[in-house]
């Protein structure tokens, strides 16, 4: 289920990393690296009250990783060893 808060790391057509939300048209944030992208995404949802942030693989198919910002829950605590 996506939430309004979740925030998603996807590739710029044009180069770099940008930050949005669910079926938003706009970037919220446009960086050069994915590593920066990804931690002002956990910031903005940290803002909004908690949530996801999915963060898409290089090449951009997919995505690589799914954190939870607190203070939403986490789903699957026991397996998600990573953060």
């Amino acid at each position: 289920m996506v939430s309004k808060n979740d925030r998603y790391v996807v590739r710029n057509p044009r180069g770099g990393w940008d930050v949005k939300a669910a079926h938003a048209k706009r970037a919220s944030v446009h960086t050069e690296k994915q590593a920066d992208a990804e931690g002002r995404a956990k910031e903005i949802v940290a803002h909004l009250g908690g949530g996801e942030v999915r963060i898409q693989r290089a090449h951009g198919r997919g995505f690589r990783d799914s954190d939870t910002v607190a203070p939403a829950v986490d789903p699957f605590p026991p397996r998600d060893r990573k953060h």
